[in-house]
């Protein structure tokens, strides 16, 4: 059974910027696509940012410009850096498969809130 634990969220104020961390049991990384997912408070849960394992990345376009995803198959972490944060981000934020036919068990997810 895949586990994995995001980190790095917190409260931020408009304009700032985050670095999340995400780590999996297992060496899944380095085999498989993986994405940045978040939930926003009475919303559905959303894609903003995938990894393929050539390192090909692509964003939703809220985030576009200003989300940078990135992975280290040698500690078998992916990680989310987010800048120019805005108070539209505030969510909670998972990673999983870059496939949505193919996720694993979800992670309790690491909460961003954007406020002055």
């Amino acid at each position: 059974q895949v586990q994995l634990v995001e980190s790095g969220g917190g409260l931020v104020q408009p304009g700032g910027s985050l670095t999340l961390s995400c780590a999996a049991s297992g060496n899944i990384f380095s085999i498989n696509g993986m994405g940045w997912y978040r939930q926003a408070p009475g919303k559905q849960r959303e894609l903003v940012a995938v990894i393929t394992v050539g390192e090909y990345t692509n964003y939703a376009d809220s985030v576009k410009g200003r989300f940078t995803i990135s992975r280290d198959n040698t500690k078998n972490t992916i990680y989310l850096q987010m800048n120019s944060l805005k108070p539209e981000d505030t969510a909670v934020y998972y990673c999983n498969h870059a496939s949505q036919r193919l996720l694993w068990h979800w992670g309790k997810g690491t909460l961003v809130t954007v406020s002055s």
